[in-house]
């Protein structure tokens, strides 16, 4: 069984190393290991909240992009899209800001963080604090739980907005779920051996200390400038250096092998002077990123191939998010009145029924499969098993967008298959009469009927 992993990237700022170090390459590599389905996006609604400049951002959404797919994010094997690009997350936030509780908002670390400033500046609490600030865990909890993600690696700081999601969750499955849970309880990850780099004056490197070195802007001039720049203390040629004390041990560490890190703190121990190990710095961190800097660079110059990334892994992302709002829709009674099982009416309000809809689950395999209720809650079809989750999305919302004569196949007197580009893709259940058939058919031609 996969596990879905999801992991959001805010546009309003240019990757530098620690980023690199901290979050880029560790995520990568996870993103490699088997039985693992990851989600990278381009958090760029996020930045909206943070950055008020519309240029810094569109250029931080192409800097953020080249970024993740000069580094090794491979495309073809992760979904990789923009969170502007699937209208269905802001949707899925409105539907989950009607049922959180103001209260629950009250107690985010960010907004209480705000208020204490403006009550020791001696204005008003709420000062400059927008809708935006006060309700962004509620566009994460979306984020997360419009893919159900399982993991969802952040840090310390995040936690607690991980803890609203499965609250927001939990209360959601509780109002229109009878019975079903539609969002699996995200965990957060939080990875405790990730380097964190200093920066050029030994405090954490941070854009908000003004301390960063380059990732890949500027290249590699510019690298050997904000290393030359690193604080070191005064020891001259020839006098041992402790290692474990200087900040550019602990960044060569974090790029070199066990045995080139031991041969720099021999160097260091034996009186290396400081610009001769900035020199082997840039040159152990230019070993590793100077190939990426090149399709960097590359990838900078040419924004539509960026673009035509980020629209297919749009495409993909929707492939799963559009029937899975449907569902949603038709759990908290946004049904078309099309159709009676839709619409519900008397009967429909008395019986308590949702709605005719779809119901996507893992079977005792693994394997993805979805079914098909009618208004009543009696079965009608029943999905193949899937072994990739973005197919059976796929499958789902093409049946729901195509005419009922088209993909439907007659077997025998009592059973059907639904059938897509010549594979069988769903099986109705067995009928007991040839009319019990003919009155399923009828339910589901209303039901799958494609909007105009």
């Amino acid at each position: 069984m996969n596990t879905r992993v999801l992991t959001g990237i805010t546009t309003s700022g240019t990757p530098h190393l620690g980023n690199y170090v901290g979050a880029i390459r560790p995520a990568i590599q996870a993103s490699l290991e088997k039985n693992v389905d990851a989600f990278f996006f381009l958090a760029d609604y996020h930045a909206l909240i943070k950055c008020e400049d519309a240029d810094r951002i569109a250029r931080s959404r192409l800097e953020i992009a080249a970024t993740w797919l000069a580094a090794g994010l491979d495309p073809e094997r992760v979904t990789f899209y923009r969170q502007s690009d699937v209208p269905e997350i802001p949707e899925l936030c409105w539907m989950l800001t009607c049922v959180t509780a103001k209260g629950l908002m009250n107690r985010a670390h960010a907004y209480k963080a705000s208020v204490d400033q403006n009550v020791a500046k001696n204005v008003e609490p709420d000062d400059g604090i927008t809708m935006g600030l006060f309700s962004y865990p509620i566009l994460m909890a979306a984020d997360i739980l419009m893919f159900n993600a399982h993991k969802v690696p952040v840090g310390r700081d995040q936690t607690q907005h991980l803890e609203m999601a499965r609250d927001i969750a939990q209360r959601f499955n509780h109002l229109f779920g009878q019975g079903k849970d539609f969002f699996v309880l995200p965990e957060a990850v939080i990875a405790e051996d990730v380097a964190t780099l200093p920066g050029l004056d030994g405090r954490k490197m941070s854009k908000s200390y003004n301390n960063t070195v380059p990732l890949f802007e500027g290249g590699a001039r510019a690298l050997k400038a904000a290393v030359a720049r690193i604080v070191t203390d005064s020891r001259g040629p020839g006098e041992p250096k402790d290692a474990e004390a200087s900040h550019l041990y602990l960044i060569y560490k974090a790029f070199a092998q066990q045995a080139e890190t031991a041969a720099f703190r021999q160097a260091l121990s034996a009186g290396m002077s400081w610009g001769d190990a900035k020199q082997t710095l840039c040159e152990r961190i230019e070993q590793e990123l100077g190939p990426m800097r090149a399709n960097y660079e590359d990838l900078m110059a040419h924004p539509a191939r960026i673009e035509e990334i980020l629209q297919e892994g749009a495409r993909k992302a929707r492939a799963i998010a559009t029937p899975f709002i449907h569902e949603l829709r038709q759990a908290v009674g946004l049904r078309t009145l099309a159709n009676k099982a839709n619409a519900g009416g008397a009967k429909a309000a008395k019986g308590g029924g949702k709605g005719a809809r779809f119901v996507s689950f893992r079977d005792e395999a693994g394997q993805f499969r979805f079914r098909f209720l009618g208004q009543d809650g009696t079965e009608l079809f029943s999905s193949v098993a899937f072994a990739d989750p973005k197919k059976a999305g796929a499958a789902m919302r093409a049946l729901q967008t195509c005419e009922l004569e088209s993909l439907l196949t007659l077997i025998g007197e009592l059973d059907f298959n639904l059938t897509l580009e010549g594979e069988v893709v769903a099986s109705g259940v067995k009928s007991e009469t040839a009319a019990q058939r003919s009155e399923r058919i009828e339910t589901l031609r209303a039901s799958l009927r494609p909007s105009e």
